[in-house]
């Protein structure tokens, strides 16, 4: 078993920056692909990065390429996601997720295993 939890939400005007952590327990992360998918209200779960279990390629929806950066530490059990920029449309709760294993990651949610319980990002205008 995997246990995420998610950190660093919180409410920033728009054009601002935040940094989330996602601190993983149990198995290690090392082997698997990791992600971050984010759900407005009212709106399904969307995906918005992805990083491989080495950190060597990273995948980002176009709405976020440019802005968005994922990162990861496997010694750490840690993954990070840096959002500059934001936008009123980037409010969401945002989920850490930790994919079956080290295959390249997917867009898909169903291709996750773990998930966090979750952190609010609010921007305002």
């Amino acid at each position: 078993q995997v246990q995420l939890v998610e950190s660093g939400g919180g409410l920033v005007q728009a054009g601002g920056a935040l940094g989330l952590s996602c601190a993983a327990s149990g198995r290690t992360l090392s082997r698997r692909a990791m992600g971050w998918f984010r759900q407005a209200p009212g709106k399904g779960r969307e995906f918005v990065t992805a990083i491989t279990w080495n950190g060597d390629t990273r995948y980002y929806a176009d709405s976020v390429k440019g802005r968005f950066t994922i990162s990861r530490d496997n010694p750490k059990n840690t993954v990070w996601l840096q959002m500059n920029s934001l936008k009123p449309e980037d409010t969401a709760v945002y989920y850490c997720a930790a994919s079956y294993g080290s295959s390249p990651p997917t867009r898909s949610r169903e291709d996750y295993a773990y998930w966090g319980q979750g952190t609010q990002v609010t921007v305002s205008s």
